[in-house]
C-alpha cells in the first residue's frame, strides 16, 4: 500500500484475467478478493472437511470463529484440505496456493489445492418427470439470453445442457453474464427459472423436486407402459379384462402384451390409436406434453378407436393408467360397445396404488462438467502433460471440494461432479465471464516428484489446519478417499489404488 496525495492507493489483483484495481476496504469484481490494509486478501476462508458420522454436511463453525468453536484440536487423520478458497494459479506458471503433504497409513502424500479458472464448463441436469420440457435441441432461456438447450431424452427423466464456451463468451455480453451467473447458481444449490422455447417454464434446483409450469413434480415414472405392464400384469390379472398404460414413448396394451399371453388373459377388441411396435406396444399415441404420461391428452378415450364387435363385449372392464399412477380411469362397455366411465373398484386401487408407490421422488440432478486446462495444470508441475498422465494412469486421484469426481476418457482431463456432494457455496466467478471451481489433485509424494510437481512448495497438513482463516464443513461418513476414511476405497473397490 502506498499514499499519492493524502489517498490510499488501489492495489491490482493478479488472480484472474481482469486485473481489477480494488480501493482499500473493496473486493473486486468477483467479489472473491478484497484489499484490506493494502493487502490482496481471499474473502471467503479455506475450507476443510472432516470425516464425520454427521453425514448432513452442514457448515459447523471453525477456528475463524471462536465464539462457537468448541477449541478442540481437528485431526489431520479426519481432515481433506479442499480447494474452495484456495486462490488460483493465475497468470499460470504459479505453483498452487497449497500443496499439502501428510502420511496415509505409512505412505507420504500430497494434494495440489486450487481453484480453477473454468471458461469451457458447463451444466448437465437431469429433471426427473415425464412432463415435456421441450423439444429436443430447443434453446434453454434465463431471463431471456439463451443459456443452454434440451438434449436427449433418458429413462424417465428429461436433460438440459447448459453453459459452454460459446454461451459464456461467443455471444453478446449480457449472455455471458446472464450465462454464468445461472451456472454459478445451479452450481452453489441455488433455484434458477428458466424457460424452454415453444415449450415449460421450470425452476431448477440440484436435490429439489422440479417446478414444472407453477406445479411442483412429485415422482418420475416407474417406467414406459411397456415395462408397467410387465411388472404389474400378475396384480391385473382376473380383475379387470385390459388395462392401457398410456406413454408418450410406448403405451402398453394388456392383452396383446406377452406378459398378458402367458397369463391367459384372452383378447378384448380393444383398438390403439398409434404406430404398432410389437405385440402390446405402441409408439406415438399422441403428442408430447404435459398430460396423461408425458402425453398431450387430458382424456384417455382419445387413444382409442372403435372396439371391435366381434370380440367385445358389453360389460367389458377397462383400466386406463398413466406411468406415475398419478392419472387413472376405470371404464365399462356399454351395450354400443363404448367405454362409459365408472368408479375404481376396489380391487384394482392397490394396483393403482402401487405403481405410484414404485415411482421414486422426482428430483433435479445438476452435474459441473469442466476441462482442467494447460494454466490450471502448470500449477501442479512444470509439465502439464505429466499431470494428464498420472491422471490416466490412476496415480492422481482428482477431486472437487473433497467430493468425487468422473474423469470422461481421451484426451485432457475433463471432469464431472454432483454439486450437492461439494462444500456450500464453492463455486465463484471471475467477469470474463467464467466460473471458478475448486479442484485437488492427490497421489503419492514421490509420484509428485517424478511428473515435476513443485516439491519446494510442500507444505504439511499440520501448518494449514493451525491457521485461524479457515472453515470446517461436515463431511459424509461414507465419502470415499482421499476425503473419507484412507481404507474406504480399498474395501469398495477390492485393492489398493
Amino acid at each position: 500500500m502506498s499514499e499519492t496525495k493524502g489517498k490510499t492507493e488501489k492495489i491490482r489483483c493478479d488472480a484472474c484475467p481482469v486485473m481489477c484495481y480494488i480501493a482499500d476496504g473493496k473486493a473486486g469484481a468477483c467479489d472473491r478478493y478484497a484489499n484490506e490494509d493494502g493487502n490482496l486478501i481471499r474473502v471467503d476462508p479455506l475450507t476443510i472437511v472432516e470425516r464425520t458420522l454427521d453425514d448432513g454436511g452442514k457448515l459447523v463453525p471453525f477456528a475463524g470463529d471462536t465464539d462457537e468453536w468448541d477449541g478442540k484440536i481437528v485431526s489431520p487423520d479426519t481432515v481433506f484440505v479442499t480447494a474452495v478458497g484456495a486462490g488460483t494459479t493465475y497468470p499460470d506458471y504459479k505453483p498452487a496456493p497449497f500443496i499439502v503433504s501428510r502420511e496415509v497409513e505409512g505412505v507420504d502424500m500430497v494434494t495440489v489445492v486450487s481453484e480453477a479458472i473454468f471458461s469451457y464448463c458447463g451444466v448437465k441436469i437431469k429433471v426427473d418427470t415425464d412432463r415435456h420440457l421441450g423439444a429436443e435441441q430447443n434453446a434453454v432461456r434465463v431471463k431471456g439470453e439463451i443459456v443452454g438447450h434440451v438434449t436427449t431424452g433418458e429413462y424417465g427423466s428429461q436433460m438440459l445442457s447448459l453453459g459452454g464456451v460459446n454461451h459464456l463468451t461467443g455471444g453478446s455480453k449480457k449472455e455471458g453474464r446472464v450465462t454464468c451467473d445461472t451456472l454459478m447458481s445451479l452450481c452453489n444449490v441455488e433455484p434458477v427459472e428458466m424457460t424452454v422455447d415453444d415449450g415449460s417454464t421450470i425452476v431448477v434446483q440440484a436435490g429439489k423436486a422440479p417446478i414444472i409450469n407453477g406445479a411442483t413434480e412429485e415422482r418420475m415414472r416407474v417406467g414406459c407402459g411397456s415395462a408397467t405392464i410387465g411388472m404389474f400384469a400378475k396384480q391385473w390379472h382376473e380383475h379387470v379384462d385390459d388395462v392401457v398404460v398410456v406413454d408418450d414413448h410406448i403405451t402398453g396394451v394388456l392383452s396383446e402384451h406377452q406378459a398378458g399371453k402367458v397369463l391367459g388373459i384372452e383378447d378384448t377388441g380393444i383398438k390403439i390409436k398409434g404406430h404398432k411396435s410389437t405385440p402390446g406396444r405402441y409408439f406415438r399415441v399422441a403428442e408430447p406434453g404435459t398430460g396423461w404420461g408425458g402425453t398431450d391428452i387430458e382424456d384417455p378415450l382419445t387413444i382409442l378407436g372403435d372396439f371391435n364387435p366381434k370380440i367385445a363385449r358389453p360389460g367389458q372392464s377397462l383400466l386406463m393408467v398413466s406411468t406415475t399412477g398419478e392419472q387413472y380411469a376405470y371404464y365399462e362397455l356399454n351395450d354400443d360397445l363404448a367405454p362409459v366411465k365408472t368408479e375404481l373398484p376396489e380391487r384394482l386401487r392397490l394396483s393403482v396404488d402401487r405403481i405410484a408407490e414404485n415411482c421414486e421422488p422426482a428430483m433435479c440432478s445438476v452435474l459441473f462438467v469442466g476441462g482442467a486446462g494447460g494454466s490450471l495444470r502448470a500449477g501442479v508441475t512444470e509439465n502439464p502433460v505429466g499431470l494428464t498422465r498420472s491422471v490416466k494412469d490412476t496415480l492422481t486421484y482428482v477431486s472437487c471440494g473433497g467430493a468425487p469426481v468422473y474423469v470422461w476418457p481421451g484426451g485432457g482431463i475433463t471432469i464431472m461432479v454432483d454439486v450437492t456432494r461439494m462444500p456450500e457455496n464453492s463455486f465463484g466467478y471471475v467477469p470474463t465471464p467464467a466460473i471458478v471451481a475448486p479442484i485437488e489433485f492427490t497421489m503419492r509424494l514421490s509420484d509428485y516428484s517424478a511428473l515435476g510437481g513443485h516439491t519446494s512448495d510442500v507444505r504439511p497438513l499440520t501448518d494449514i489446519i493451525g491457521q485461524s482463516d479457515r472453515r470446517r464443513v461436515a463431511h459424509p461418513a461414507d465419502s470415499p478417499w482421499p476425503a473419507g476414511e484412507p481404507g474406504l476405497a480399498r474395501k469398495k473397490n477390492g485393492g489398493a489404488r
